[in-house]
């Protein structure tokens, strides 16, 4: 009986993202961990079954800095920002598009779902400029100094076209976050960013970034203490008040960059939680936090 309850709880979600498209941003243990990469796999494909269009946007940092020391170099990072030169630039391009891309897409396939690998070079999906040199502090130092990041960019436009064509015949696009400038150039992105944005492009009905806390706490160190909806006004008090800051914050600017580009409502959830996809959007309660508009 508990499980007639479950579904007839998802019913009215189920009706009303029918046919609308679900974006996902998989990061943190969601990736790492061989059952909660076939888990999250397995779960985007339920999305789809049930008549949802799920686009997958997928990171990969950690799994950078490890092959960068396998193959003798140091991982440069100022002020949080991974410094990307060119050899740099083909170990993430080997990474992201070689390696974690054809790992989802295979983990979709495995699961009955028709998974396509991008990346932003793909039709000029994701076209990019060049960073300019930023200020950023010296976490050690506390000092400001002005940093160029090398070839790292950010978005310039996109080119929705051939999401809208793979989503139209029922497959799922698995989004590497890397793009291409007017020379035809490669340029990291963050991948966090690339999913708010092109979800904005796409009309998504919702942005959900799979990470490695339950959402946004009011208190860090007490997971009872989760914020499980806000505007974007109360989110930018939560900004202002030094509650949503480190790693935190640019996932919650991403979701109001997402929300104020058209997505209906973004989503920071613990990819650690099985099915915390499905719980979120297919029950009441859900799992983590929810901030709209």
């Amino acid at each position: 009986m508990e499980t007639v309850n479950i579904l007839i709880e998802a019913l009215p979600y189920i009706k009303k993202f029918h046919q609308k498209k679900i974006m996902i941003k998989y990061g943190g243990h969601a990736m790492i961990d061989a059952a909660a990469k076939s888990s999250t796999a397995r779960d985007t494909v339920l999305l789809k079954y049930v008549g949802m269009k799920p686009i997958v946007v997928h990171g990969g940092g950690p799994e950078i800095s490890r092959s960068m020391s396998k193959l003798g170099k140091e991982p440069k990072f100022i002020g949080g920002l991974r410094v990307t030169d060119q050899e740099t630039m083909d170990i993430v391009k080997m990474v992201l598009v070689g390696k974690i891309n054809t790992e989802i897409v295979a983990n979709i396939g495995l699961h009955g779902g028709k998974g396509v690998g991008l990346s932003g070079k793909d039709n000029l999906l994701l076209k990019a400029r060049k960073r300019s040199p930023q200020v950023v502090v010296n976490q050690e130092t506390g000092e400001e100094q002005m940093v160029d990041l090398g070839l790292v960019g950010e978005i310039e436009s996109i080119n929705p076209e051939i999401l809208d064509v793979l989503t139209e015949n029922n497959y799922i696009p698995v989004i590497s976050p890397i793009g291409v400038d007017d020379r035809a150039e490669t340029l990291n992105l963050n991948a966090d960013t690339v999913a708010g944005e092109v979800g904005g492009e796409v009309g998504a009905e919702k942005l959900i970034i799979l990470t490695d806390v339950p959402g946004i706490l009011r208190d860090p160190t007490n997971k009872e203490s989760l914020i499980k909806k806000a505007t974007i006004a109360e989110v930018m008090e939560l900004i202002e008040d030094g509650t949503v800051r480190d790693g935190m914050l640019p996932k919650v600017l991403t979701c109001i960059s997402a929300l104020e580009n058209g997505v209906k409502s973004a989503h920071i959830i613990d990819g650690r939680v099985k099915h915390s996809i499905l719980l979120e959007i297919f029950t009441k309660k859900g799992i983590g936090t929810m901030i709209t508009k």
